[in-house]
């Protein structure tokens, strides 16, 4: 028979990341956060919504009402994953990009990568997919570890370490 990791025989599993009270205390502070995103990137209700997977105008209300009040709304696992991608591309533009100007620039842009077909990003973020999020999400950590992208201003200016830089002892 087959036992989950770290599972004694006869216990039960833990309950685990999609267990509805994790969901629950996950929810309103990532529809806060989301909401500051979606603000400062300029996204439309209809992009908001597609983004979280299309809910119902009166339901994603309900969800930004509740969580600015700091009450309890739990959202499925979906609506996380999808704005835990969201989170990861806001975090690799901060990273990839000195100015937020820069970063939404990048964002809506067309852009010339195989995988955006010339589209900007943005495009792919608010298909309403789940793949088009994590398409972006993928390239740009991708970019953060040094593929796809070329150098930004800062990186084209530093200097490699040589051995004179290295301290023996």
């Amino acid at each position: 028979m087959y036992q989950a990791p770290f599972v004694a025989a006869g216990e039960a599993a833990p309950a685990g990341r999609f267990a509805p009270a994790n969901r629950r205390r996950l929810s309103g502070p990532a529809l806060r956060s989301f909401a500051g995103i979606a603000e400062l990137w300029g996204l439309s209700e209809e992009q908001r919504r597609l983004i979280l997977g299309y809910p119902s105008r009166s339901t994603y209300h309900n969800w930004l009402r509740i969580a600015r009040e700091h009450g309890a709304v739990t959202l499925d696992v979906d609506a996380l994953m999808r704005l835990s991608a969201i989170f990861g591309i806001h975090q690799a533009l901060g990273v990839l990009f000195e100015t937020e100007g820069e970063a939404l620039a990048w964002l809506t842009g067309p852009h010339r990568a195989p995988v955006f077909g010339g589209q900007a990003p943005l495009a792919l973020i608010t298909n309403g997919s789940l793949d088009g999020l994590m398409l972006v999400r993928r390239f740009l950590d991708a970019a953060r570890g040094g593929l796809y992208m070329p150098p930004n201003a800062i990186d084209t200016s530093f200097a490699p370490t040589t051995d004179r830089d290295i301290a023996w002892r």
